[in-house]
């Protein structure tokens, strides 16, 4: 199907001749009765088109114009067109300059020639399919590079959580904890941004918008990049406009917008620096300027640094370390959120100013934030009995010594057979658990835990280092509540478990 020749020529024997000269050398072909047929035919696939001058204006131009402009990177369809000897219309001037690979072949043309010029378009064509298998590799391949370097994350941060519970009062350990949990985080976000860049380039990424408040997520990204500015002794301030400001759009989007450009302003501003943010809202359009006094930026880089790995270099001409994919993630970002990024900056030495532009509209009082966790639920004056499933036994070690220290009743099961027996011993009012498990994986265990008795009244979270659209989609078929991706944050479970509770006592008590 996407090595055959689709051809359109509506009037003579064009089609039909054309199609017995290409079936004579082995060459597949459809030929199209209209346009619309050929829109159809290439959304199944084609190698190339052949079609004649007098059929532009008839509406194929519009046809391939339309697909050329919406094909993915690696597809440059090679178009050929049969012209007249010395014909000059504004129809083929058109697709001269906007159908990118075309030929074009004066009448009458010798059978040899059509004959060459398909094998050309078909070596073209195979040529970009091989890219479009490599870039799908890769994708597979980032994805599950995310997932194996997930995996040990998740027993390190729980780890230094344990660290900091043993020994409170130790000063050597907390700074030591401190340093782990800076590094694991940074690492976190590299491999978040990898997986980012293999989801933009396949079109998996879905915004989930909600309604929320800018201070929120302003304050969020204060918080995600407060550890390395203090580290060097730089200064963060936020100004925010006297009203609130509401925005419809994906909370971790846009916070993964503002905290790429604070991350790197940070790395670009020398010790004992400073960064400040100020936002402001007019005629519905929400500005947050982030300027630092940092090493600024050359004119000749200005127009580089939100391509693709594109890597900033220090006064010096040395590289900064890094992916190079923060800022070109940020201004995708804004723009599918229908926004956009700029940057500024004086030149070397006089600092950065990257205004980031937002839909966004005047709203009532900012949300409260919800109140900090204290103590473990209970449930009738007995502690909440949780089962932690995974079969890399530090990850599920870990994490269980970390629930039973925060006073929950704590069980492990190494797999998704040991699951199933452990909940038929004592039903767990919370499961976490992997998916990718060998015996029996997290999926199965899952929809065999819901279809029992007890099944339907469990919160089950799943733990995993995929975090793709399709395991998300996956998961809440199998019966898992919450999709949490490693490493994750023990007071994310403890908060999602905490409003579980609170649902079932709410529904208890109108039932009563």
């Amino acid at each position: 199907m996407e090595l055959r020749i689709l051809i359109y020529a509506p009037a003579g024997q064009d089609a039909a001749l054309a199609g017995t000269v290409l079936a004579g050398s082995a060459i597949a072909s459809h030929a199209c009765r209209s346009p619309g047929e050929l829109a159809e035919q290439l959304a199944l696939g084609a190698g190339g088109v052949l079609t004649v001058d007098e059929a532009l204006h008839a509406g194929v131009y519009a046809v391939l114009d339309a697909y050329t402009r919406q094909q993915p990177d690696w597809s440059d369809l090679p178009i050929t067109v049969l012209t007249h000897a010395r014909l000059d219309s504004l129809p083929l001037r058109q697709a001269i300059a906007t159908l990118g690979n075309l030929t074009l072949l004066e009448r009458p043309v010798h059978i040899l020639t059509l004959i060459t010029s398909a094998h050309a378009m078909l070596r073209a064509r195979q040529r970009q399919y091989q890219v479009r298998e490599t870039q799908r590799r890769k994708d597979e391949f980032i994805a599950s590079l995310g997932h194996e370097l997930r995996n040990p994350l998740a027993p390190i941060k729980s780890s230094v959580a344990l660290l900091k519970h043993l020994f409170p009062a130790s000063e050597q350990v907390g700074k030591l904890s401190d340093v782990i949990e800076r590094q694991v985080t940074h690492l976190t976000r590299l491999v978040d941004d990898l997986l980012d860049v293999a989801r933009i380039t396949s079109g998996k990424v879905v915004l989930q918008r909600k309604e929320f408040e800018l201070q929120q997520v302003l304050e969020h990204v204060i918080e995600l990049c407060q550890p390395a500015a203090s580290s060097r002794h730089i200064g963060l301030t936020l100004e925010l406009p006297p009203h609130a400001v509401t925005l419809h759009a994906d909370y971790a989007r846009v916070v993964q917008i503002f905290s790429n450009i604070v991350s790197n302003a940070v790395k670009f501003t020398q010790d004992g620096g400073h960064i400040n943010m100020t936002a402001r809202l007019a005629q519905g359009q929400l500005q947050v300027m982030v300027e630092d006094n940092g090493i600024g930026i050359d004119p000749d880089t200005i127009a580089r640094i939100f391509s693709m790995f594109e890597q900033g270099r220090t006064v010096t001409g040395q590289i900064k370390s890094g992916l190079g994919i923060g800022l070109s993630l940020a201004r995708q970002f804004a723009e599918m959120h229908g926004g956009s990024i700029e940057a500024y900056s004086d030149g070397a030495g006089r600092g950065s100013r990257f205004i980031v532009t937002l839909p966004a509209s005047a709203g009532g009082a900012p949300a409260a934030m919800p109140a900090s966790r204290n103590d473990a639920p209970v449930s009738a004056g007995q502690p909440v009995q949780v089962l932690v499933v995974d079969d890399n036994r530090d990850a599920a070690d870990s994490l269980q010594s970390l629930f039973q220290l925060e006073g929950y009743a704590a069980q492990v099961a190494y797999g998704g057979a040991q699951a199933l027996a452990a909940v038929e011993l004592a039903w767990p009012q919370l499961v976490v658990m992997d998916l990718g498990m060998p015996d029996m994986d997290g999926y199965e265990a899952a929809r065999q835990i819901r279809q029992r008795a007890h099944g339907r009244d469990v919160l089950m979270i799943a733990l995993t280092g995929w975090g793709q659209g399709e395991a998300r989609a996956r998961t809440e078929q199998a019966g898992f509540d919450h999709h949490l991706t490693k490493p994750v944050d023990f007071d994310a479970i403890a908060a999602l478990l905490e409003q579980h509770l609170a649902q079932r006592t709410a529904a208890a008590t109108q039932t009563q």
